[in-house]
Parts: structure tokens; C-alpha cells; sequence
């Protein structure tokens, strides 16, 4: 669907609006209400629309009139609108204009007014919500006779175009690098293994992103044994992904994004159960929303230096495959005892963990990973984990999160737990406390030991990563966690 901007003018056609609790409408429709014989207030009055959130009011205009069609939504309370909110009223067309095929819609909301918000920003979000809802994975699927066809075009009015236009190409740019990480998050995982991950990605350089890839040679020369035992099960070769974008101060550290690519776990030689295991293809949705990351800061072209890096495996059985009770031997020289091939991504991470803190000495380092079941079970599917070696930095995450809904709540790390990890015949083991106690936490605290004094955030996205139920600004399958959110830190908080 083609979205435009348009200055304000008298309407026709098919047209959406609204009004929030004050039930103030645009000028242009008290102008119409007025020329029809209040119908508008007096649809207000039959249905009972009060301008609450979620509220919906849908009118047929009488024949003579410019516009034969015209709903209304619910803004809610104008004064405790966020850029959130806004987002999400956006998003709300999408089910609506699924339904309208034909004709272009016009979207008049020029009353949607709140304090603190330029009025082409509120229009350029409730155009960036549209898109971001409206998003689908349809590649394998034949066309439908029946299947929903989008009206030809959506147009949004707006006093000033040019500035509208300015501030949705960069949130445009913010969802194409949220497309991306869904898209690699929902194909198959026959499709999708470290070397077409690669593959999929290395456009990216038309950006303006440097793009390296370490291959198993690559990886053996620097020890990497940790990442590299995970997959040597596999026929398919482990790669390591590196991005680079340097658009800040030469003197600038860069913040480092590490993420989990585990393009298909079965758990190895401890296998997982059959049922769900097809989901096992959502395990590189770290490394996923990386490379997202990563598009949509070139994508707007921000004003600051961060390296993304991804480690891709896929953890198969076989009789080449890594067992319980091998030991290893990470990049850092810490030796790691293997009690269980399914505990796997924690061993992905040390080595990219390790590697990217000595190689680009970042100021701050987070790393995503869909890691453990155990924060499904404590968390569920409305927050991701946050375990971190900094205050500060957790802070700063969390307001981060909250400010754009992708949720996180704060787990603990201590000495306590640390020891739980220690082995009897190797530096540490990949196991936590016997029975899987505090295993989240377990599995944090390996990763701290490859971290040495960085501040280091680590997200547990494994309940957040997919969703079974349509969010404000997701349909069911890929969410796309965690790029908002860490694009909203880092242009919080880093960019010049």
C-alpha cells in the first residue's frame, strides 16, 4: 500500500477520523457535520461513542455528500497520550482497512493533539503504527481468491507534509530493519542456517555497514571452541557474523549488540522433546534482531558508532556431535564442562561475548538470546529478562523498554549463584543448581565470565521472541523484540 502526506483540505471519498475524550472533532469534520444535518453528533449519540480508546463509530454519509464514508476512533484521554500510544492508534487501522479493498482512505487527525508532540511527529507515528501492524509473511502460502486486498492507497493529512514526511522516513527506516528481524525469525529453518543468514544480511553494506563474517578457520585460529563445539553436529558450517556501523565521533567507544543465532536447536545429544520443537527455528531471534538493529541505525543514518555481532550454528546429533560430559576450551582459556548439549547458547555467547569486548573495547555491551524456558515460567510472555553487571545501565534499559512497550523486568545476579556454576573438573560447567533452580539466573551468571568489567546487560527473550496472540503492534509470529527498544537507548543515551 502506498502511504502519503497531504495538507489539510475539505474532505471526500472514504475518510477515517476521531476525537479523544473531549469529543472535539478536526475542523474539516465539524465543517461536514454541519453540511449533513448533525449525523456525525447524532451517530455519537446512537452508538454511544464517547472517544474512549478502542472505541469505534462507522457512518455512511448520505448520497449528496463529498465523503460516503467515514469512522471514527477512539483517542482516549488526549493529555496521557505517549508516543506509544500514538504508535498504536496507527496500528489500530490495520484491522479495519483490512476489510476495505478498493478506493484510497484518507486519514484526518489533525485534533490528535497532545503536549510535548510537534503535530508531525503524532502523524508520522500513527502512519509508522500502520506499518508496523500490517506487516505479514505470506512467501510460502498461495494466493487466496478470497484473500483481504488493502485499499490502493492511504493518505494522512497533515499542516506541514514536508516535516510529516522527514520524521516517517526515519521511523520507516526504524521498520524495515523490524521486518528484517521478523523475516529471518519466520523462515524455515531449512532455509535459513548460518551461511544463509550471512548471505541474507551482506546488502546491508549499501548502507554504509561494514560487514565481516568469520567462517570455522576464522574461528579455530582464535579458539573459539565454545561457539564452534555447538555445531559440529551439524552439516551446516557456524559462522560468526560482525557489523559495524561507525557514523559517531571518531573518539567514541562503540556499544556492542551480541546475539544468539542458533538457527535450529534440537538440543543436540540431549534432545528435546518432538512437541513444539518446530519452534526451535525461532532460536536465532537474538542474532535476529541484531542485524535489525543494525538497519535501522544506518537506515536513518544515527549519529554514533555500534558493533552488532551474531554467533549462527545449528546444534544437531549425530555421531559427530558434542556430548555431556565433554570440556571445552573458550576463547577467553576458560575451560567449560558440557552436562548438557541443549544448555547451548550460553556457549554461542562466551565466545562472541569474549570477542567482542576485547577486540572493540565497547563502553557498554548487550547481548539478546532467546536462553531458557525458566523465564517463560517466571515471566511469562509479557517481559523479557534483564540480568546486569551495572545499575546504571539497567536503568537506563528499563526506562528504554517502557517508553516503547517491549518490556523488561530485572533478575538477580550474586556470588551465591556464581558458585553454582563451578566445576569439579574445569574452570566452570554449563549447568547451573542440580534441578534447574535459579537456571535463568544460572545461565547469566556463565555469560558474566566472559563479559570481564564492560558494563554488560543480558536479555532472556525467549518468551517474547514469537507470539501466539496478535500484540498492539504485531500480528501473531515474530514480534521483533528488542529492536525498538535498543534503538530507543541508544538514541537516548548515545547518539552525538
Amino acid at each position: 500500500m502506498n502511504i502519503t502526506f497531504t495538507k489539510v483540505a475539505p474532505l471526500s471519498g472514504r475518510v477515517i477520523t476521531g476525537a479523544g475524550q473531549d469529543m472535539a472533532l478536526c475542523e474539516s469534520v465539524n465543517e461536514l457535520n454541519a453540511k449533513n444535518n448533525q449525523i456525525i453528533s447524532q451517530a455519537f449519540k446512537n452508538r454511544d461513542f464517547q472517544g474512549k480508546s478502542g472505541q469505534c463509530c462507522c457512518i455512511h454519509m448520505p448520497a449528496n455528500s463529498d465523503v460516503t464514508f467515514l469512522n471514527l476512533v477512539g483517542y482516549g484521554d488526549l493529555d496521557a497520550l505517549t508516543e506509544q500510544k500514538i504508535t498504536e492508534i496507527g496500528a489500530g487501522l490495520v484491522s479495519f482497512l483490512k476489510t476495505k479493498a478498493g478506493d484510497p482512505f484518507t486519514i484526518c487527525m489533525e485534533n490528535l493533539n497532545t503536549p510535548g508532540f510537534a503535530h508531525a511527529d503524532i502523524i508520522a507515528h500513527l502512519a509508522y503504527g500502520f506499518l508496523l501492524k500490517s506487516w505479514s509473511f505470506d512467501t510460502y502460502k498461495k494466493p487466496k481468491e478470497d484473500a483481504h486486498i488493502w485499499p490502493k492507497s492511504l493518505t494522512f493529512m497533515t499542516h506541514d507534509p514536508l516535516a510529516t514526511e522527514a520524521a516517517f522516513k526515519n521511523l520507516k527506516a526504524m521498520a524495515e530493519g523490524i521486518f528484517l528481524t521478523r523475516e529471518l525469525i519466520t523462515e524455515p529453518c531449512n532455509v535459513i542456517y548460518p551461511e544463509t543468514f550471512v548471505d541474507r544480511v551482506k546488502d546491508l553494506k549499501s548502507l554504509g555497514i561494514k560487514v565481516e563474517v568469520l567462517d570455522e578457520k576464522d574461528m579455530q585460529k582464535l579458539g573459539m571452541n565454545a561457539l564452534l563445539g555447538v555445531g559440529v553436529g551439524s552439516e551446516k558450517e557456524s559462522r560468526l557474523l560482525v557489523l559495524e556501523w561507525n557514523n559517531g565521533s571518531k573518539d567514541q567507544a562503540p556499544i556492542a549488540i551480541v546475539g544468539k543465532g542458533v538457527t535450529f536447536d534440537t538440543g543436540g545429544i540431549s534432545i528435546k522433546p518432538a512437541a513444539n520443537m518446530d519452534e526451535m527455528k525461532t532460536d536465532m531471534s537474538g542474532a535476529a534482531v541484531v542485524v535489525g538493529l543494525m538497519k535501522a541505525l544506518a537506515g536513518r543514518g544515527a549519529k554514533v558508532n555500534v558493533v552488532g555481532v551474531a554467533g549462527l550454528v545449528e546444534n544437531m546429533p549425530s555421531g559427530s556431535a558434542q556430548r555431556p560430559g565433554d570440556v571445552v576450551k573458550a576463547m577467553s582459556g576458560t575451560t567449560i564442562e558440557i552436562l548438557n548439549t541443549d544448555a547451548e547458547g550460553r556457549l554461542v555467547l562466551a565466545d562472541a561475548l569474549w570477542y567482542t569486548q576485547d577486540k572493540y573495547k565497547p563502553q557498554a555491551m548487550v547481548n539478546l538470546a532467546t536462553l531458557t524456558g525458566a523465564i517463560v515460567i517466571a515471566l511469562g510472555h509479557e517481559q523479557a529478562g534483564l540480568f546486569s553487571n551495572n545499575d546504571d545501565l539497567a536503568e537506563k534499559l528499563t526506562k528504554s523498554a517502557k517508553a516503547v512497550d517491549e518490556l523488561l523486568w530485572r533478575m538477580p545476579l550474586s556470588e551465591a549463584y556464581d558458585r553454582d556454576i563451578d566445576s569439579d573438573i574445569a574452570d566452570i560447567k554449563n549447568l547451573g543448581a542440580p534441578g534447574g533452580a535459579a537456571s535463568s539466573t544460572a545461565a547469566a551468571q556463565f555469560l558474566q565470565r566472559f563479559v570481564n568489567n564492560v558494563p554488560w546487560a543480558h536479555l532472556d527473550i525467549a518468551g517474547v521472541a514469537w507470539t501466539k496472540k496478535d500484540r498492539p503492534l504485531a500480528s501473531r509470529g515474530a514480534s521483533g523484540f528488542g529492536v525498538r527498544l535498543l534503538e530507543k537507548w541508544i538514541r537516548t543515551h548515545y547518539e552525538s
